[in-house]
C-alpha cells in the first residue's frame, strides 16, 4: 500500500490493486507454493497491476512514461528504515502530517486495520456518513497535493507519533470493547494493538506517552478473562471474579507505568494507565480508590478535554461522592447534546437512577440505551437490568 501510494498518489487505486494482488495470491500459491518473498511478489503484482490501470487511463504518452519511471522495480522491503515492523512502518507512513490528526489517524485505521467505516465513526462519535465524506475528501487531498507517502526516517517519527499512538489505541479500544455486533471482545484487534505497543516501546524507548500506553492497555486487557461469564454476557467490574485476572500482566503493566511515571511526564495515555492500575490493584471492588480515580479523571480533562472523559469522570465522582453527584454531571452532559447517540450517556444515568431508587426514570432511560446500544452483549445486559426493574 505504502509503495502503491508512493508511486502513484492515487490512494483507491494503491487499495484496488493491492486487494488485486492477494486476491492473486489466494489463487495461485495453494498452486504454486508460496514465494520465497511473499512481499516481494505481492508488491510486484500489485505494481504490475498499477500499471495496466494506469495504460488503460492515461491520455498522455509522456505522463505515463512519467509515472512508469517513478515505480520503483526493486522491492521496497530491502530499503533501509527505521521501523523494524511491516504494519508499523506502514502506520508511520499512513500516518502523514500534511493532514490533520483525526484525518490521518481514520484514514490509517480504515486502510490498515481492517476496521470499517462504521466502527471508526462510532470511535470518534460521529456518524457512519460524515466519515465516509472524511475520508473521501482525505483521498483527494493526498490525490490533488500530490502528498508524498514513504516510511519516515527516524528524525521525523516523533512528529508522527501521537497519530501513531492514536490508531493503536483505538485499534485495541474496539478489540476491547467493540461498538458493534455480536461479539464484545475482539481479542485479535486488542493482542495486535499490544505488539504494536510492544514494538513502539522498543523503538521508542525515551518517549513516556509511548509506555503509557502499552502499561494501559496491559492494565485492561488484563482484566479480559472476566469480563464476560461463560454465556458470552457482559460482567460489570464491580461483579467481576478479581482472581481470574492475570495478575503477570497487571504486575507488569504496574512496572511499565512505575518506571514512566518517574519521568514526570505525564500525558494523556499515562493518566488513563494511572486510573486502570487503581482499578487493577484493588483486591475487591469495595477497596477501590474512587476519590483517586476522580482526581485522575479531573487531570485528564485538562489533558484531553471531551463529553467522553466527562462522563467517566461522573461515573467516578458518582462511586466516591454518592449517585446524586454523578447524576448532575451525566444530566449536564445530556443537555449539552454533544453524546447524543452514545448509548453509555443514558446507560450511565439508568444506573444512577436506580441506585438512587427513580425507578420510572431509570426504565426510561434504560429503554433509551437498548435502543442505541450496538453490541449484543450490552444489549442483553441492560435488558436484565430493565427486567429487574419491571
Amino acid at each position: 500500500m505504502a509503495t502503491l501510494i508512493r508511486s502513484t498518489g492515487d490512494w483507491d487505486l494503491a487499495e484496488e490493486c493491492a486487494q488485486d494482488a492477494f486476491a492473486q495470491a489466494l489463487a495461485r500459491w495453494p498452486v504454486d507454493g508460496v514465494p520465497r518473498r511473499p512481499g516481494a511478489w505481492l508488491t510486484t503484482t500489485a505494481r504490475n497491476r498499477a500499471l495496466d490501470r494506469l495504460r488503460r487511463d492515461a491520455v498522455e504518452a509522456g505522463k505515463l512514461r512519467e509515472v512508469a519511471m517513478s515505480m520503483p522495480e526493486a522491492d521496497p522491503w530491502d530499503e533501509p528504515d527505521a521501523v523494524p515492523d511491516d504494519l508499523l512502518r506502514l502506520v508511520f507512513t499512513c500516518c502523514h502530517p500534511a493532514l490533520s490528526l483525526e484525518t490521518r489517524v481514520a484514514l490509517t485505521l480504515r486502510s490498515l486495520t481492517g476496521l470499517s467505516t462504521a466502527e471508526i465513526a462510532r470511535a470518534f462519535l460521529v456518524p457512519e456518513r460524515t466519515m465516509a465524506q472524511r475520508l473521501v475528501r482525505a483521498k483527494n487531498k493526498i490525490r490533488r497535493s500530490a502528498i508524498p507517502f514513504r516510511v519516515p526516517p527516524a528524525h521525523l517519527l516523533p512528529e508522527r507519533l501521537e497519530a501513531v499512538l492514536a490508531v493503536v489505541y483505538l485499534l485495541f479500544n474496539e478489540g476491547y470493547a467493540a461498538t458493534g455486533g455480536e461479539v464484545l471482545i475482539r481479542g485479535g484487534l486488542s493482542a495486535e494493538a499490544i505488539r504494536l505497543g510492544r514494538v513502539l516501546a522498543a523503538l521508542m524507548p525515551d518517549e513516556p506517552e509511548v509506555h503509557g500506553l502499552l502499561a494501559l492497555m496491559l492494565l485492561h486487557e488484563a482484566r479480559r478473562p472476566a469480563r464476560l461469564d461463560a454465556g458470552g454476557d457482559l460482567v460489570p467490574l464491580e461483579e467481576q471474579d478479581r482472581t481470574t485476572w492475570d495478575h503477570p500482566r497487571i504486575e507488569e503493566g504496574l512496572a511499565i507505568l512505575d518506571r514512566v511515571l518517574r519521568r514526570r511526564r505525564a500525558g494523556r495515555y499515562q493518566v488513563q494507565a494511572a486510573i486502570a492500575a487503581c482499578h487493577a490493584s484493588a483486591r475487591r471492588a469495595e477497596e477501590t480508590d474512587w476519590p483517586q480515580i476522580s482526581l485522575l479523571y479531573g487531570q485528564l480533562i485538562r489533558l484531553v478535554p471531551g463529553p467522553v472523559v466527562e462522563l467517566n469522570r461522573a461515573v467516578a465522582v458518582a462511586m466516591a461522592d454518592g449517585p446524586a453527584a454523578g447524576l448532575a454531571l451525566v444530566d449536564a452532559l445530556r443537555d449539552d447534546g454533544h453524546l447524543t447517540g452514545y448509548h453509555l450517556l443514558p446507560a450511565t444515568r439508568a444506573d444512577l437512577l436506580r441506585r438512587l431508587g427513580r425507578r420510572e426514570e431509570a426504565v426510561v432511560a434504560y429503554r433509551e440505551a437498548l435502543s442505541i446500544v450496538g453490541t449484543d452483549a450490552e444489549r442483553r445486559y441492560l435488558a436484565r437490568r430493565l427486567e429487574e426493574l419491571a
